[in-house]
């Protein structure tokens, strides 16, 4: 069972969707709230690294902003733990551009689209979450 500390965010994506979630119950009792939606759009990015081609184009400039918006908070010493859950291919696209300070606030990475699942069923998922 991963042991979510007061106030961990939990931010879930899928390349065109993020959901920012904070547990504000405690660590054996997860009780979690949405937050408002990162906005995103603030940063005119285009995609990291190689070019994507076509529709990719789109989601690789939205993982490169949640990225650097992640960084942003964890710069700002704005949250101390984190959990971050997005696609396998987005998961991919994150990683190599967090920051080392979000590293240091990881509590895991789950490779797993949980973008359309209630509160409740993300509550259920990361208490099956080994950690």
């Amino acid at each position: 069972m991963l042991l979510l500390k007061p106030n961990t965010w939990i931010i879930t994506a899928n390349g065109g969707t993020v959901r920012w979630l904070r547990n504000a119950g405690n660590a054996t009792e997860v009780r979690l709230v949405e937050e408002t939606t990162p906005d995103l759009d603030a940063a005119a990015v285009g995609p990291s690294g190689s070019q994507p081609q076509g529709a990719d184009i789109a989601e690789a400039t939205f993982n490169r902003k949640l990225a650097l918006w992640l960084n942003h908070q964890a710069l700002t010493h704005r949250f101390d733990h984190l959990v971050l859950v997005a696609d396998p291919i987005s998961m991919g696209e994150i990683r190599p551009q967090l920051h080392q300070e979000v590293g240091t606030r990881m509590q895991a990475e789950i490779t797993k689209d949980w973008t359309n699942l209630t509160l409740k069923e993300i509550e259920k998922a990361l208490d099956a979450v080994d950690g």
